[in-house]
């Protein structure tokens, strides 16, 4: 079992950078494979970023590719999302998830994570 709480929300101009974590209770976070997701009022959630249990390979969607940046640090047992240029659509809450599997090709299914944290409210205006 794992406990995510995330940080870093808040409300910022269109053009300015922040950098959400989420810390993970627990000591096996790096058993873990992590995700960041986003639910825009009125809308689906919706994948953002994941990356694999050492960190070495990331995934991110297309509207945030090149604008956004997922890390983590094992030690720490803490997850990133450093998003850079944000955009009034990229208003919405942030979740991280975890999930206990091994695949590359999943990342972006909400249904494949076992644990979430309650989110981080990012509010972009123009």
């Amino acid at each position: 079992q794992v406990q995510l709480v995330e940080s870093g929300g808040g409300s910022v101009q269109a053009g300015d950078s922040l950098r959400l974590s989420c810390a993970a209770s627990g000591s096996t976070f790096s058993t873990y494979q992590m995700g960041w997701f986003r639910q825009a009022p009125g809308k689906e959630r919706e994948f953002v970023a994941g990356i694999n249990r050492s960190g070495g390979l990331t995934y991110y969607a297309d509207s945030v590719k090149g604008r956004f940046t997922i890390s983590r640090d094992n030690a720490k047992n803490t997850v990133y999302l450093q998003m850079n240029d944000l955009r009034p659509e990229d208003t919405a809450v942030y979740h991280c998830a975890a999930r206990n599997i091994a695949s590359s090709n999943t990342y972006r299914f909400a249904s494949t994570y076992d644990y979430w944290g309650q989110g981080t409210e990012v509010t972009v205006s123009s």
